[in-house]
């Protein structure tokens, strides 16, 4: 109980005041659009940027973690697209968008700010390893599965499908961001040190700034689509991902902060990403944004579950 109500609530209460104020109508919809898209693509990108460029990349990347956690995401994708199609007899486009739903958990927003109150800043060594190759596996695995999915059913040659999806990992500024602070950690350079106390300012807002963005945003995602549907991928994303993490971990020895940084993180809603992989394709927009609201709501559960399991 002290875990949900000292760690969680704190985040969700962030979350929620985003929500209720854009529910009262005190902000907007164009208001909320733009404190989020300066989050994700300015503040959060300097958090991701600085905390790689300083990062020990010899104990923040253990493999074992990072296998351990993907293996988790891939699953979940997989059985995400196989349910989609062959239970729920969606489109193989739809399946595709709802299995990104599976793989996508919210790594920054929630994974990041509850690693943070509950073990401290200095445990979040871990959680930025899988920050560093969240968007880059999972987008990279999505746009993949579905441009060789259109190809296919097309009939089309799938020669650009290299540049396709470079091409659209490369336009995500988390992705760039995350290359930069790798350059500078493995070349040694340095921010100058005017520059960094401006970046450790903006890195500050990052998270709160994030956090409340994201409540206004899910205001607009009405529980809308096929429910079944909807409870399938939030049983994928909260129960099986976190257990498949916690098994791995547990089998391949992982230190402690690791395992409770990629659980914590696995047993996350999906991310507003999911949605926005949706609009990409024009598939599964509903489910994709239902997905969202409804399991960031169940996270305050699978997060306090898992609080009071790790060591």
């Amino acid at each position: 109980m002290q875990a949900l109500i000292d760690v969680i609530l704190p985040v969700f209460l962030v979350v929620g005041f985003g929500y209720v104020l854009v529910w009262r109508k005190f902000l907007n919809d164009l208001a909320i659009d733009g404190i989020m898209k300066f989050a994700q693509q300015v503040a959060v990108p300097c958090l991701l940027f600085n905390a790689l460029a300083h990062i020990d990349l010899n104990t923040g990347f253990d493999p074992a973690l990072l296998f351990s956690f993907y293996t988790g995401a891939g699953t979940c994708f997989a059985l995400g697209l196989i349910g989609a199609r062959y239970v729920f007899n969606r489109s193989w486009e739809d399946s595709v968008a709802i299995g990104f739903c599976a793989l996508f958990s919210n790594s920054v927003l929630l994974g990041l700010a509850i690693t943070e109150r509950a073990y401290g800043t200095d445990a979040l060594a871990g959680n930025y390893a899988i920050i560093a190759m969240h968007s880059p596996f999972c987008y990279g695995l999505g746009i993949t599965v579905m441009e060789v999915v259109r190809a296919r059913e097309a009939g089309t040659a799938m020669t650009r499908l290299p540049a396709t999806v470079l091409k659209a990992m490369f336009s995500n500024v988390l992705i760039v961001a995350i290359t930069l602070g790798f350059l500078f950690n493995i070349s040694g350079l340095s921010v100058p040190g005017v520059a960094q106390g401006a970046l450790d300012m903006m890195v500050r807002t990052a998270l709160p700034t994030a956090l409340f963005a994201l409540g206004g945003i899910l205001y607009r995602y009405r529980p809308e689509g096929d429910l079944r549907v909807i409870l399938f991928v939030c049983a994928l994303s909260l129960l099986l991902h976190p257990l498949i993490t916690f098994s791995l971990s547990n089998g391949l020895g992982v230190p402690d902060a690791g395992m409770r940084s990629a659980v914590l993180t696995s047993a996350m809603a999906p991310g507003v990403n999911v949605y926005i992989f949706a609009s990409m394709y024009g598939r599964a927009q509903r489910v994709a944004a239902s997905t969202v609201l409804i399991a960031t709501a169940l996270s305050i559960f699978s997060a306090w579950f898992w609080l009071s399991v790790l060591p």
